[in-house]
């Protein structure tokens, strides 16, 4: 496979980000814990910690855009890196586990891409449907859920959370952990109670139906944290849509009950409370499992240069 090295650096030309990682045709139920004229917030009642809790994140990052060419014709790929790893805390305790890195050449499937080795790492291909941005990050999204999924079934945890939405995940001990809003899956009628929330309070339950994501349980938890707008320390959490209405509430209590515990200060973390402490700790140590982004470059241009 003969291919070239972009000449402008990694982070600019066509973004990899998606306006929203939640699903624009979800569609929701309000009504599965409470009717609509009966919410309010909640307080979730005393549970038990679990011995362990898992928290599940991974990181992206491009390291080289590309050129691939062919009978005359280029063809652009991205080379990324990507981390998957777990923090799971016992009390007076965090150890960071399951740590898996994978660097990935993603290009269309119709190309004649293949894995590129070099020095220093191999990346190996990874088909996207097409050349466009979008179907770029959906693959580049889909190879770090797998790493994710296999980190969390790796850990055996009475709870564990995923940095994010739970993208098909579908263990009964999982649940997403969503910190960023890009759409308000409320009613009309009951989304004034966002803002009523008091540190520690939930909103009832509502279900998630009608995307590509199978039916989730969901509903709206404030964390404990300083208030400047009343989205803030608002977090959405996820659990897989199985089981009865009743058995959901249940598993809600639980998590609610848990989770504030381990919530962030700003003079810790400039995304506090929402990016909790667990999480933004195995980011650190993902950050430095992906290795330096220039000498990977650099050997992607060495390679380049002698034909791979």
């Amino acid at each position: 496979m003969e291919f070239s090295v972009e000449s402008w650096a990694p982070e600019y030309g066509s973004s990899l980000n998606v306006s929203s990682s939640e699903d624009a045709e979800d569609l929701a139920d309000a009504t599965v814990e409470r009717e609509l004229d009966n919410w309010a917030p909640i307080d979730p009642g005393p549970a038990t910690r679990p011995d362990e809790i898992a928290f599940i994140d991974g990181i992206q990052r491009i390291d080289a855009r590309i050129w691939i060419h062919e009978n005359g014709i280029s063809t652009p790929a991205v080379c990324v890196s990507m981390a998957a790893g777990a923090t799971v805390c016992a009390p007076g305790t965090a150890i960071t586990t399951g740590i898996r890195v994978a660097r990935s050449l993603v290009a269309p499937a119709a190309s004649t891409a293949g894995p590129i080795g070099t020095r220093h790492a191999t990346y190996e291909f990874v088909p996207a449907q097409d050349e466009t941005p979008e179907a770029t990050y959906l693959a580049i999204h889909g190879r770090r859920t797998e790493l994710e999924v296999g980190v969390a079934r790796s850990v055996s945890c009475g709870l564990i959370v995923f940095d994010g939405p739970l993208r098909g995940y579908r263990d009964p001990q999982g649940v997403g952990y969503i910190k960023t809003h890009h759409k308000v899956y409320l009613p009309q009628a009951v989304r004034a109670v966002l803002g009523d929330l008091a540190d520690g309070q939930r909103t009832p339950l509502f279900f998630l139906s009608g995307g590509q994501a199978r039916g989730r349980w969901s509903w709206y938890l404030r964390l404990p944290g300083p208030r400047v707008h009343p989205m803030s320390g608002i977090v959405r959490l996820e659990l897989p849509g199985t089981g009865t209405a009743a058995e959901a509430v249940q598993r809600a209590e639980y998590v609610s009950a848990c989770l504030p515990q381990f919530a962030s200060e700003p003079h810790k973390e400039s995304r506090a409370p929402q990016n909790l402490y667990p999480i933004s700790g195995i980011e650190r140590e993902l950050r430095r499992r992906l290795g330096d982004a220039h000498l990977l470059e650099r050997a992607l241009r060495i390679a380049a240069g002698h034909g791979t």
